[in-house]
C-alpha cells in the first residue's frame, strides 16, 4: 500500500512498487494499491475484478515500474478538495476489501495518511495484520514535539526547540520573529517527512521566507537550534541498531533533492566515526524506538558535533524503502540485501500483537 495525498506520495510510490517488485521476484502473490486512489484507478482495472480474488494476483509487471506507478497522475488537488471534509473518506474504492483478503499489507506510505497512525487504527479495528509499528507509536513519532518530549524525558540530547504561534499572513506576526528568532536555526513543521517542509535560513531574509512557506506543509511550526555538525542515520531493525550512515550531499543541505535525485548525495555505511561512535549512536537510536513503543523497524537521524556527541533530530516510523533510501544501504552493510530485508520485515511483522503501547512521555 502506498501513495496517499502526503508530500510524500511521489517517494511513496516508488518505495511500494520496489517493495511489490522484490515481494513477487520471492514468489509471494504480491499486488500494489494507492491508498486514497484505489485499487481500481491506480491500475486501470475493472472494478469487477475485487469480486474474484484469484485475479487480483494477474496483475502485469509492468504496472509495477521502478519509477513511477501510471504514465498519468490525477488531479490530486481536486482529490484533496473533494476530500477535506469527508474525514471517513481514507480510503480508496475497493482497498479495504482487498485488504481483508490478505495475509499482510506492507505499508510504504510515507507521512501524513499512513505515517501518522491513522491507518494502522483502521486495520487494527478491522483486524488487518500489516509491517511496522502501531497506531499510537506512529502517532508519536510522527510528530516531532511529542518525538522530541519523548527524547527529554529519557535522556536523549536533542537541540532546544520552541513552537511558534503566528499568522503567516500577518505582516506584524511575521516581522517579530524574523527579527527576534535566534540564528542559526531551523524552521520545521511537526509532521513534515523527507526533508519536505525544512527550512536552514541563512539570514534573516530566508528566515522571512521560510515562515511563510512552513505552514503550507501542515502542522504546528517550530524553531530549533540548528547544530553544526556532520549528518548520520541509524536504522533499526528488530532489536538491532543497523551500522550508521554518514550524509554527505553534494552541495549544500541534505534536503529533498539531495536525498532523491542521482548524485546528490553521498552516502557512507559504515560511516566513518570510531567504534564508540558507532556504538553510541546505536544506543540511542535504539532507546529512542524502544521509548516511543515503535516495532519492527525504524530510522533516527542524529547531528554529530565537533565535540562528538550525538544530538537525535527525529524519527522515522515508516522510513523509505527506495533503492535510494538508507535502511536498505545499512541492511546491506551486515550482509542483508534488498530481498532479504523486506523479508525480514514481513517476517518481525507477522507475530506482532498490536496494542496501544506505552512509551516514556
Amino acid at each position: 500500500m502506498a501513495g496517499g495525498l502526503s508530500p510524500e506520495r511521489t517517494v511513496s510510490l516508488v518505495t511500494g512498487a520496489s517493495v511489490c517488485r522484490a515481494l513477487r521476484e520471492m514468489g509471494h502473490q504480491a499486488v500494489f494499491m494507492d491508498i486514497f486512489l484505489g485499487f481500481e484507478a491506480i491500475n486501470n482495472i475493472n472494478n469487477n475484478i475485487l469480486n474474484n480474488p484469484d485475479e487480483l494476483f494477474n496483475i502485469p509487471d509492468g504496472l509495477c515500474p521502478a519509477v513511477g506507478i501510471s504514465e498519468q497522475e490525477p488531479d490530486l488537488n481536486a482529490i484533496r478538495a473533494s476530500r477535506k471534509d469527508q474525514s471517513a473518506c481514507l480510503f480508496g474504492p475497493g482497498v479495504l476489501d482487498v485488504c481483508r483478503r490478505a495475509d499482510l499489507v506492507f505499508l510504504a506510505l510515507h507521512g501524513r495518511d499512513g505515517e501518522d497512525g491513522r491507518v494502522q487504527a483502521a486495520f487494527d479495528l478491522f483486524g488487518i495484520p500489516y509491517t511496522g509499528s502501531g497506531y499510537l507509536a506512529s502517532g508519536i513519532a510522527m510528530d516531532k514535539i511529542q518525538t522530541k518530549r519523548v527524547m527529554f524525558s529519557v535522556g536523549i540530547p536533542t537541540p532546544d526547540w520552541k513552537i511558534l504561534e503566528y499568522n503567516p499572513h500577518d505582516e506584524r506576526d511575521i516581522k517579530y520573529f524574523t527579527e527576534n528568532l535566534p540564528m542559526p536555526c531551523v524552521i520545521k513543521n511537526t509532521i513534515g517527512g523527507s526533508s519536505l517542509g525544512v527550512f536552514l535560513p541563512k539570514d534573516r531574509i530566508e528566515l522571512k521566507q521560510a515562515l511563510i512557506k512552513a505552514v503550507e506543509y501542515g502542522g504546528e511550526i517550530f524553531w530549533e537550534k540548528r547544530i553544526e555538525g556532520r549528518d548520520l542515520t541509524v536504522g533499526v531493525l528488530g532489536d538491532q541498531a543497523l551500522p550508521a550512515v554518514e550524509i554527505l550531499p553534494a552541495e549544500g543541505e541534505f534536503d529533498y533533492s539531495a536525498k532523491y535525485q542521482t548524485g546528490g548525495a553521498r552516502e557512507i555505511c559504515p560511516a566513518p566515526i570510531t567504534e564508540q561512535e558507532q556504538k553510541e549512536a546505536g544506543r540511542l537510536a535504539l532507546l529512542l524506538h524502544k521509548s516511543i513503543g515503535l516495532q519492527v523497524y525504524s530510522r533516527t537521524d542524529f547531528k554529530l558535533d565537533k565535540n562528538g556527541k550525538f544530538w537525535c533530530l527525529e524519527i522515522n516510523s515508516l522510513p523509505g524503502l527506495t533503492p535510494a533510501s538508507l535502511v536498505p544501504k545499512e541492511a546491506a552493510a551486515i550482509g542483508m540485501d534488498y530481498h532479504q530485508l523486506c523479508g525480514e520485515i514481513i517476517r518481525l511483522s507477522l507475530p506482532v500483537q498490536r496494542r496501544g503501547e506505552p512509551c516514556a512521555i
